[in-house]
């Protein structure tokens, strides 16, 4: 178990899959935890229930409006004082035929993966880098995806791949220009997890014997995995593998 007594932690998208995994193991590890949600309330009481109330604070924004997202940043740094650690969690996957489809449809999905998948969490990581500045360092951790490196499965999801790559860049363009400062940054990039989204877009795909049968461990990476990736690096003990990209995906992409 790592020791993360008396750091601060924002987890965007903390409600469900990933997110509420990460919430629950660094809670365990003893952190102050800010579980952002949209608007399930229930499913980020869920994710923080074994963390003491003193230890937790449940924040929802609507990560595609520029005014929740700087609310959310306001909120999360007042309640301690600090952030200690941003885990840019949060996003969207649409699976919807939009090569297809009408016009109007095809500008709903790709406004909405670029607003709450890379324009929110490049608002969030800039308040964090000013902040980190001010505190002499933090770190930042962003959950992106091995469709930002490999294009995805489906052509379907070309705006969310394209989102992952972009907010990828993003966080490797801090780590560049940000490190003398002590702002280590973090990229993880699952391959297919256990949760509901990639269960929905599994049904759409031929189904879930049909995407396992393309892992090379035949199982889907459980979200457990990436929790404690996440608890690992929320440590700290590893600075110099700050701007590294860790896939997490059962050796089914090897670069």
């Amino acid at each position: 178990m790592y020791d993360l007594t008396n750091k601060v932690i924002l987890i965007t998208g903390a409600s469900k899959g990933i997110g509420a995994a990460i919430a629950a193991k660094l809670g365990e590890a003893g952190a102050y935890i800010i579980a952002h949600y949209g608007s399930d309330l229930e499913g980020a009481r869920e994710a923080t229930a074994d963390i003491p109330e003193d230890r937790k604070l449940l924040i929802s924004a609507d990560l595609g409006k520029k005014n929740e997202v700087d609310r959310l940043w306001r909120e999360a740094q007042s309640w301690r004082g600090q952030i200690d650690v941003f885990v840019n969690n949060a996003a969207v996957m649409r699976s919807k035929n939009i090569f297809y489809s009408e016009d109007d449809e095809w500008d709903q999905v790709w406004d909405e993966a670029l607003s709450v998948n890379v324009l929110a969490p490049a608002r969030l990581m800039r308040n964090a880098v000013r902040h980190y500045q001010k505190k002499g360092g933090g770190i930042l951790i962003t959950l992106s995806s091995w469709a930002a490196q490999r294009g995805s499965g489906s052509p379907n999801l070309i705006a969310y791949s394209a989102s992952k790559a972009a907010v990828m860049a993003a966080s490797k363009t801090i780590a560049r220009h940000f490190s003398k400062e002590n702002i280590l940054v973090y990229m993880i990039a699952p391959g297919v997890v256990r949760t509901r989204m990639s269960e929905d877009f599994a049904a759409l795909s031929g189904g879930e014997e049909a995407v396992t049968a393309g892992l090379a461990m035949k199982e889907w990476v459980p979200p457990e995995d990436l929790a404690n990736l996440v608890a690992f690096l929320s440590t700290g003990e590893c600075r110099h593998l700050s701007g590294a990209t860790l896939d997490v995906n059962g050796a089914s992409y090897l670069r």
